[in-house]
């Protein structure tokens, strides 16, 4: 049986788990893909795991890590990442795969985003217009990549006015209310592409290095909680670097379009 959770409120510890389950938090965007549908049946038939996802934003998926309250995490936002196997709550930093990140907005696109040069520049058109944009606002992996972009245009969202609307939201939630205002934000590329309610929305800009989306596997240490299912995490993470994995996730396409390159080493 495969199980599929948005976070809503504290678990109990690792120790309460059984232990045929493994819990795996992973971002919303990878819910919001469609990938997650395509993945687990098949990990469930090669591996029998029974596999419980628990689906939150990268930074609530890292401290459910700490906590012990997961066996691993599937996440996009490599400097946490590398500072949870620092401070030894995961093991080790795999690579799994990527796409990338792209400026949604009104097809009629007034403030010229389109035409940047940069998605920095993109974003300093937005502010200079004031015109209504949509944040994650989670502490997300994609509102990890948003900040890293206004610090890069030199502005601070804690300063900005009404246009600016921190939803605190899903990439799901957070596209439904950037298409009901009408406005602009960041979205990962394969919930875009999933997304059925884009309205007036259309993808404007992307290409920038910045823009750059990797996904990695970190297995929690069980010097850190003995009660995680530190082996089963393990066989999870060698299916998630298959050659079966890479075939699946590399020919996951809506409409034409690949939504996620595999690029994980073996």
């Amino acid at each position: 049986m495969i199980r599929s959770l948005v976070f809503a409120g504290s678990l109990c510890s690792a120790s309460c788990a059984q232990s045929d389950i493994l819990k795996l938090a992973v971002t919303t965007s990878f819910e919001n893909s469609g990938l997650a549908d395509v993945l687990l049946p098949e990990i469930e038939a090669d591996l029998g795991i029974d596999l419980q996802l628990l689906v939150v934003g990268t930074g609530q998926a890292l401290r459910l890590g700490e906590a012990g309250d997961v066996d691993a995490i599937l996440v996009h936002s490599r400097a946490p990442e590398e500072a949870f196997v620092a401070d030894g709550f995961g093991t080790h930093r795999r690579e799994i795969m990527y796409n990338d990140f792209v400026l949604i907005g009104p097809k009629s696109d007034k403030v010229q985003i389109a035409a940047t040069s940069g998605a920095a520049k993109s974003l300093q058109r937005i502010a200079d217009a004031q015109a209504t944009y949509v944040s994650r606002g989670d502490d997300s992996g994609t509102h990890k990549a948003e900040l890293k972009i206004w610090q890069i245009a030199e502005l601070e969202p804690a300063t900005f006015g009404t246009w600016y609307n921190a939803v605190g939201a899903g990439m799901g939630a957070a596209l439904n209310t950037a298409s009901a205002l009408n406005a602009y934000i960041i979205s990962d590329r394969a919930s875009w592409l999933n997304f059925k309610n884009k309205g007036d929305l259309a993808l404007l800009f992307s290409g920038d290095p910045v823009l750059f989306n990797q996904y990695a596997y970190l297995p929690v240490n069980p010097e850190k909680h003995p009660t995680v299912q530190y082996e089963m995490a393990l066989k999870l993470e060698e299916w998630l670097v298959s050659e079966k994995s890479a075939a699946l996730i590399n020919t996951y396409q809506i409409n034409g379009e690949t939504l996620f390159v595999f690029n994980g080493q073996q």
